[in-house]
């Protein structure tokens, strides 16, 4: 897992690398701004291209005159840069690249106030005027250049942090900073990347390695961990000759109604193509022929032999998908509830147990819930910010002793510990209904393997994301069907490669 640093954290670990590296502050801002340059030239690589660069007079806006000067040595002849003279401060390292940069003969342009580059001429902007120490919204002069800066409707081009962003903890409710087209952070992403309130921010970011002592970065006690494709290696081995299906486990899907069929399908689709050795799919039997249609490897349960059957021999059980909240459906909940047993829980499931906030008392330790924004408000409140609905998933999580998966661009997996775990994979593409009934199934044939209810959470999103990503190359919309269907070969390829 990688650890995501706080603003704090992060001048720890660059005071951390110059002592131990033996190096000055400005050799690392020179490191920086080169490992930034080389990101951005990839993305634009015209060298003719009119280029403003827009620094404060603290260490970031230091960085961005190293990026200027560094561009102009790469053969960027049309530069502009301005620096925001809004305060008698400067750090010692900003003043010395400023001198750095006037023996290039570059001249940059003092603005002692917001609106003295009227008429800019420009096709892109880099955005170096605050950094990630910011912790109070913008206001007076930066607010008012910022505003102006983002009325250019250029692509802005961010140093580690918007302007104005705040890197981690709470986040104002109104955003009124630099709106950027890409922030290329160094070493590590910032936390609050990963909240959809970031969406206002920057539309992507990208982070680029500046040779900071990683040693001591995972030595950090991090509120946040970011899930790694070797973290998923380590979890998810190949099969083992001589495998059987009575290996991987019996899942049980209890799912649909009448008119929801196709969520039951979906359902049984993500726990079949995610590997568990049995599926058994439990829907009224007006859709048996539609089951045996769809997919014949997918065993039937009738609804009645539920409260007969010995369930013992299911290793794990997925409700909720298409379900509905009817009388029928919450005595069936309630009946599954009784058997006092891990569960995957989602959609109607939660709904339910947001109309009846009782049936949450009978969850037993090691149920997965895996609520949508909505669904997580319905059942825990309603919320004015992603920040504070992760604040009470965190504590929700260690009441009930379960783990909450908390679906989302970027999907944050809590099990009531002191870290929330953060899932990379998955893209806009995937924005369609059904998604969540294939993750449903896929946490399910994850439990059914004997995974635990964190390890079944971490392989499953991974998979279903990275399914998802790699037909997103191809197509822009996918399907959750397509999703379900590409899981077995994103998990050839992974355990393989």
């Amino acid at each position: 897992m990688q650890t995501l640093l706080s603003s704090e954290q992060m001048r720890n670990a660059d005071d951390y690398t110059i002592a131990q590296q033996q190096i000055s502050s400005i050799d690392l801002m020179e490191r920086a701004a080169a490992a930034f340059v080389r990101a951005f030239i990839l993305h634009v690589p015209n060298l003719q291209t009119r280029i403003s660069i827009f620094c404060g007079k603290g260490n970031n806006g230091g960085d961005g005159l190293v990026i200027t000067r560094l561009l102009y040595q790469q053969g960027y002849p049309d530069l502009q840069v301005f620096i925001a003279n809004f305060s008698d401060k400067a750090s010692p390292d900003f003043i010395q690249n400023e001198r750095r940069l006037q023996e290039t003969g570059l001249v940059a342009k003092t603005l002692v106030e917001p609106g003295q580059f009227q008429n800019l001429q420009t096709e892109v902007i880099i955005d170096a005027l605050l950094g990630s120490g910011l912790n109070q919204p913008l206001s007076g002069k930066f607010l008012s250049l910022v505003q102006q800066i983002n009325a250019l409707n250029k692509k802005i081009y961010a140093v580690d942090v918007p302007t104005g962003f705040f890197a981690d903890g709470a986040m104002p409710l109104t955003y009124e900073g630099i709106q950027a087209y890409l922030t290329i952070c160094f070493q590590r992403p910032k936390p609050n990347f990963f909240f959809p309130e970031s969406a206002k921010a920057t539309d992507r970011f990208e982070v680029v390695d500046i040779g900071l002592e990683e040693t001591f970065i995972e030595e950090q006690q991090g509120e946040f961990l970011l899930v790694g494709v070797d973290d998923i290696k380590a979890l998810h081995q190949p099969r083992k000759s001589f495998s059987h299906k009575g290996s991987f486990g019996h899942a049980l899907l209890i799912a649909g109604d009448t008119n929801t069929m196709g969520a039951a399908i979906l359902n049984a689709k993500g726990c079949l193509y995610a590997g568990a050795g049995l599926t058994t799919l439990s829907i009224p039997a007006s859709g048996l022929s539609t089951l045996n249609t769809a997919i014949p490897e997918v065993m039937y349960l009738d609804r009645a032999d539920i409260r007969e059957k010995n369930m013992a021999k299911y290793h794990a059980i997925g409700m909720g998908s298409g379900l509905g909240t009817s009388t029928a459906a919450k005595a069936l909940l309630e009946l599954v509830l009784d058997l006092h047993r891990p569960l995957v829980l989602d959609a109607d499931a939660l709904n339910l147990m947001a109309n009846y906030p009782a049936l949450r008392h009978n969850l037993a330790p090691g149920c997965i819930l895996t609520p949508h924004v909505k669904e997580f408000d319905r059942l825990f409140g309603e919320h004015l910010s992603w920040y504070d609905r992760l604040a009470t998933a965190r504590v929700q999580a260690q009441r009930l002793k379960c783990v909450i998966v908390l679906k989302n661009r970027y999907t944050f997996i809590v099990d009531g510990g002191k870290q929330v775990y953060i899932n990379p994979t998955g893209n806009p593409g995937m924005a369609q209904g059904g998604m969540g009934d294939v993750l449903t199934g896929v946490l399910t044939a994850f439990m059914a393997q004997g995974k635990t209810a964190l390890e079944s959470a971490l392989l499953a999103c991974y998979f279903h994301g990275k399914a998802g990503d790699d037909l997103a190359d191809d197509h822009y919309n996918v399907t959750a069907s397509q999703v379900a269907e590409n899981i077995p070969l994103i998990t050839r390829h992974l355990i393989c490669s």
